[in-house]
């Protein structure tokens, strides 16, 4: 028997009317392929070791519609399928791998300019398609967003889904476009400067339209995960399973030029082999990024606060590229809203968010009431960039009883301290889709499923989280279209005065990020936050050589801060310096009350300043004029 063969995975088009496949199905003792369009005929493939069966077609071009039959009874689409174009139980298509890129001088960029932005396709436009995003393109880089990340676009059931559902990791939903779609918005996106990032699911697989385990060992029992079965990283016939992931993850980068993977909840990965599946496909993508001479960026999504997920490998780490850090943005919402269900119960103090902001993690092996034991590790040494803080994103919104965003829970100047927090953090900053201008309308969870059975257990287990969290509120259906066309953005909300003013109190945070050497350089070793649990107030000191800039974040009611702006020896202090503001949320332009703060200080001392609640101010040191 011959070793199993190094081309892809799946099929692909060769040229000249000729198509390869392959596919992994070690369950199996014969796999014919069968050509369903445009023609019917039936070929048997050829076995290969572990597992691996093979067939090179002739006369046959993209478009090409097939199925595989295992062992002449089941008839089941490619596990590696590229395109479904009739949805999660109809046949896989041939693509095309042809496409008129015009991104040749496209390097990507490198993770500390990024400022991202989290959207789903099917709500961020009414169309709810990859060609309908392209028109925002221009506002969005306009904004300050560098990146754009797309909510999981693999094959789900039906057309509306968050896409954690997905059944074919390789193939792109075809309700939003299908993978030329997919490619004209990253070519898009790189004509104008903007990155994309993709997020990845490789913690599961969707139930519906789920084969795989026809086909070969993806899953284990070893471990078992809030969706069944564990898939299979680390036990028998586990290196054909990491093939596949890791093949998959390449293919977003080289074939479609995404720029950066976020891989959604590692902690439910499960792995205890030497060499961890994260690493591997860490160290898959770095080479493949060395090879095309490209930035390409993997960070990973985690509920462990453990470091070893953007630590070297020198130091026991995964060495991926940076982490999500729910820490930052729950310590925020806690004090904002004052809610205490859930995880929230372990946050809610000032110095809280301000370890968030100093470090990075805020339970470092601090005794968690919420998991009744200690939890994390610290994060001191790792450099800023390797985190991505925000105030919104889909989980946080969607797993609320209401789908309901921030706009909707506190007032407005807390919203502008939010996105201060956020976006002038020593961190990667992240906005969801909307947040920019304070949109409305929720994100709830949706589906479209098929199976009847299977949209009511999603319903009663739905319900059972609304009765464990005590939530009041009426149940939204998830298979309701309504519930779905509920969550469409609705950028008329613009024409409002004060969300106009929002939008541009973001776009000047921005301005300022990339403007102002203190803060684009995600150094957290060249700062100092000073929190003052008696007036609710957060004093965060940055500098980048002589640059020097203070940020007072005001978290509770109105109140006279008092004390020490920051004594500054530089090449470019004097006696004529001052710390002059350059941003007050306070301020009319930002539909503020207006605000009781000098527009200049001295550049040391103590000082007695009102605050009004939720006020932030910015200053930088000048020199005098």
């Amino acid at each position: 028997m011959i070793d199993p063969p190094s081309t892809p995975l799946g099929a692909t088009y060769l040229g000249d009317g000729r198509c390869q496949f392959l596919v992994w199905a070690p369950r199996t003792k014969k796999v014919d392929l069968h050509i369903v369009h445009p023609r019917s005929s039936l070929v048997a493939m050829t076995p290969a070791a572990r597992g691996y069966f093979h067939a090179i077609i002739e006369d046959l071009t993209p478009g090409a519609r097939y199925l595989y039959r295992l062992d002449e009874k089941n008839e089941r689409p490619d596990p590696a399928s590229r395109f479904q174009p009739e949805g999660v139980h109809g046949p896989s298509q041939v693509i095309d791998p042809a496409f008129a890129w015009s991104d040749a001088q496209w390097q990507g960029l490198p993770l500390h300019v990024y400022i991202l932005y989290e959207l789903h396709v099917g709500t961020f436009t009414r169309e709810g398609t990859f060609d309908a995003i392209i028109p925002h393109l221009d506002e969005l880089a306009a904004l300050g967003v560098t990146v754009i990340e797309l909510l999981p676009i693999g094959q789900f059931p039906g057309s509306r889904n968050w896409g954690y559902d997905g059944a074919y990791c390789f193939a792109t939903q075809n309700s939003y476009g299908g993978p030329d779609g997919l490619r004209r918005l990253v070519n898009a996106c790189h004509q104008r400067g903007l990155g994309v990032a993709l997020d990845v699911v490789y913690n599961h697989i969707g139930p519906e339209g789920n084969y795989l385990g026809e086909f070969g060992h993806y899953y284990t029992d070893r471990y078992h995960t809030p969706w069944g079965s564990a898939l299979n990283f680390d036990d028998r016939d586990s290196d054909e399973v990491r093939r596949y992931f890791i093949e998959n993850a390449l293919d977003w980068i080289t074939d479609f030029h995404i720029d950066s993977l976020r891989l959604d909840a590692v902690h439910a990965i499960f792995d205890e082999s030497a060499r961890p599946f994260l690493r591997e496909l860490g160290q898959a993508i770095q080479e493949r990024a060395k090879q095309l001479g490209r930035h390409v960026a993997v960070i990973a999504e985690s509920n462990k606060n453990d470091t070893r997920h953007s630590d070297s490998e020198a130091h026991g780490g995964y060495d991926l590229d940076g982490q999500w850090n729910d820490d930052f943005h729950h310590s925020l919402h806690a004090l904002l809203t004052g809610e205490t269900i859930t995880y929230y119960a372990d946050f809610g103090c000032l110095d809280q968010m301000a370890k968030a902001v100093a470090e990075g993690f805020v339970f470092t092996g601090d005794y968690s009431p919420y998991r009744g034991r200690r939890h994390g590790v610290s994060s001191r040494e790792l450099a800023g960039e390797r985190f991505v803080v925000f105030s919104q994103n889909h989980d946080q919104v969607g797993n609320r009883a209401l789908g309901d965003r921030l706009t909707t829970i506190v007032d407005r100047e807390a919203l502008k301290l939010a996105a201060a927090l956020v976006l002038l953090s020593p961190y990667v900053p992240m906005l969801f889709m909307g947040e920019e201008y304070g949109e409305t309308a929720p994100f709830l969870y949706f589906v479209s499923y098929e199976d009847e059975a299977l949209v009511e257990a999603v319903r009663r287990g739905r319900q059972r989280e609304f009765d464990e969290h005590n939530w009041v509120e009426e149940m939204f259906d998830p298979q309701a279209e309504s519930t779905f066309r509920a969550c469409l953005l609705n950028r008329e909300l613009r024409d409002d005065a004060w969300h106009a003013a929002l939008y541009q109190f973001y776009r000047e945070l921005m301005r300022l990020r990339k403007a102002t050497p203190a803060l684009a350089a995600l150094d957290k070793q060249s700062m100092r936050v000073v929190p003052n649990e008696a007036t609710k107030t957060l004093m965060v000191h940055r500098w980048a050589g002589d640059n020097h800039l203070v940020a007072l974040y005001q978290f509770g009611e109105a109140a006279i801060w008092q004390g020490e702006l920051p004594s500054v020896a530089s090449s470019q202090s004097n006696a004529a310096s001052r710390w002059k503001v350059i941003l007050d949320s306070a301020d009319k332009q930002w539909h503020g009350a207006g605000s009781e703060w000098p527009k200049q200080l001295a550049p040391a001392g103590a000082v007695s300043i009102p605050l009004k609640a939720r006020q932030v101010v910015v200053m930088e040191l000048a020199g005098g004029e």
